[in-house]
């Protein structure tokens, strides 16, 4: 069960070495007043949090001049302290005191949980479009009624992206993720009611449920990062987030055509089958609705970066959504990575869409493969979104880092479109993971970037807006692919695909890379901070607790 906020770190026992070059919060400090003072070094002054007064330079002395005792539960933390050696380096203006920062355990619950109700929601979305022949055959419909049952993700976010960021802009996390894991939950359970023949109306409104429970998913990623998250560790935070939406839909890659394998000739075997999909599915969703209720909570006791403890100290009152908004769509760096996030993600959506299409029309009858090649596509990209996100936390080259993708992603779609035809399945497994590799690996950047050159925006608007792009160049481009596909050849919608890649590529060079967050991080300040706080309207307000500048590398 989860713990309350004050039971959260790690303890400090009485007597227990400390890590080397940190000292401890005092006890004996005022409760919002403590402060330290580097061994050797001057003595440094105090700031509250939250604006309160500076405390005297002998009051300060005088704190840390009492027997060290055990912290009190409301400081069990793994704080981040000042380096105690003599002369260690401060960003920032000399003797300006910085928030307290911690890093809390249980961001790693946070995290699993939520990518793996996230998978689910993947696993969703593709486990029609591989299998879509047999689909398209139990039920009676159209090749395009079973696209639309993956289109329809799409098509729900794009309206809903505006009222799914606000709420989670105003209410907060917590609640957004309960939306999000339910609506999945219950549209899984709804889909298990649809298996016969004449109620594909069913399967549908299962599948809608479904598609809005994405529009309170996708943006989370990068918001769960920053809030969670330290300075070193918030790119391969998101790109971990972003994984479990990827390896969602490599299981929806693979197991569909295991699970439901083409027995058309028998329509109750086929709806036995379907029947065991569709429970499975429901049984794992309702298990991650209950681990999200239990674990999932809105915030840290403390913030994990300066970044964060910024917008934390600002005013609520002066956040306003809709400035929000507009903001985001005057910042023209922020505009350009909106279109070229939005071609290359929708890109994947079209090929991951038509992939049993593309595949079975040089293939014949190799549905499984079809799958095997989906996965392995997803998989490759997995790879390559945690390398990227360590790459990032590493160099902070976001912009070179997102160029050099795109241009690799290219290339590689080029490869995969003129090597369809050879007549050898294991050359469309290796393109389909070079392919892979570089499209999916790209999503993080993309979202990291965004919060980079909008901060102090609100992490989750700026990651809906560029997950309503990829919605919308989505349905686009599986429309006018799927279009090609069928009246010409699937080349001729690859082909489609890789010009508009390109122009992505002349786009994203365009980008004036402006890494607000990070210059907030490493002592670079800006006076021009707003806050966008979205705090639970349920949490408690976060403890008072005033620490001076400490370096980077402490964070």
């Amino acid at each position: 069960m989860a713990r309350p906020d004050d039971e959260e770190g790690a303890a400090v026992a009485a007597g227990h070495p400390h890590a080397k070059g940190y000292l401890p919060l005092p006890r004996g400090a005022p409760a919002g007043k403590g402060s330290l003072e580097p061994q050797n070094g001057p003595k440094a002054g105090s700031l509250s949090v939250n604006g309160a007064p500076r405390d005297s330079l002998a009051a300060a002395s005088g704190a840390v001049g009492g027997p060290q005792t055990p912290l009190a539960p409301e400081e069990e933390t793994q704080a981040r302290l000042l380096p105690a050696g003599a002369g260690a380096e401060t960003p920032g203006a000399e003797g300006a005191p910085l928030p307290r920062t911690a890093l809390s355990p249980r961001r790693f619950v946070v995290l699993l949980i939520f990518s793996l109700y996230s998978l689910v929601n993947a696993f969703q979305w593709i486990q029609y479009s591989i299998i879509s022949n047999v689909f398209e055959g139990f039920y009676g419909v159209t090749l395009l009624h079973i696209d639309w049952l993956s289109m329809v993700y799409m098509l729900a976010y794009v309206p809903l992206i505006f009222p799914a960021t606000w709420l989670l802009d105003t209410r907060g996390l917590r609640l957004t993720a309960l939306l999000g894991s339910g609506l999945n939950c219950l549209g899984a359970w709804i889909k298990c009611g649809s298996v016969q023949q004449h109620l594909f109306w069913v399967t549908m409104l299962g599948q809608c449920l479904c598609s809005v429970a994405q529009v309170f998913i996708l943006g989370l990623p990068s918001r769960i990062a920053s809030v969670w998250f330290g300075p070193k560790e918030v790119s391969t935070a998101c790109a971990t987030a972003v994984l479990g939406n990827q390896l969602g839909t490599a299981v929806g890659f693979l197991l569909p055509p295991v699970l439901v394998p083409n027995t058309q000739n028998d329509t109750n075997l086929l709806a036995c089958n379907i029947s065991t999909m569709f429970y499975g599915t429901s049984a794992v969703a309702t298990l991650l609705f209950i681990l999200t209720a239990i674990a999932f909570k809105e915030k840290p006791q403390y913030p994990p970066s300066q970044a964060q403890a910024a917008l934390q100290d600002s005013p609520p009152e002066e956040y306003s959504y809709k400035n929000s908004i507009r903001n985001l769509f005057k910042n023209i760096p922020f505009v350009l990575l909106l279109i070229t996030y939005g071609i290359m993600t929708g890109a994947f959506y079209s090929v991951s869409t038509l992939l049993n299409q593309i595949i079975l029309t040089y293939y014949k009858g190799e549905e499984v493969n079809a799958g095997r090649i989906g996965l392995t596509l997803v998989v490759a990209g997995m790879v390559g979104s945690i390398l990227c996100g360590l790459w990032l936390d590493y160099t902070k080259t976001y912009k070179q880092t997102t160029l050099i993708v795109y241009i690799l992603s290219f290339i590689g779609m080029v490869i995969f479109t003129f090597t369809l035809d050879l007549g050898y399945i294991i050359i469309v497994f290796v393109t389909g993971g070079v392919l892979g590799f570089f499209m999916t690996g790209y999503l993080p950047l993309g979202f990291e970037f965004a919060v980079e050159i909008t901060y102090p925006e609100s992490e989750g608007t700026s990651s809906g807006l560029l997950n309503a792009s990829a919605q919308i160049f989505g349905i686009l481009f599986t429309l006018a692919q799927g279009k090609l596909t069928s009246d010409y050849d699937p080349m001729a919608g690859n082909i489609f695909l890789c010009v508009w890649m390109f122009i992505g590529i002349i786009l994203t060079a365009l980008i004036k890379s402006d890494l607000r967050r990070h210059n907030i991080n490493i002592g670079i300040t800006n006076d021009d901070i707003k806050a966008v706080p979205a705090d639970s309207p349920t949490d408690q307000e976060p403890k008072t607790v005033m620490l001076p500048k400490q370096s980077e590398s402490a964070i």
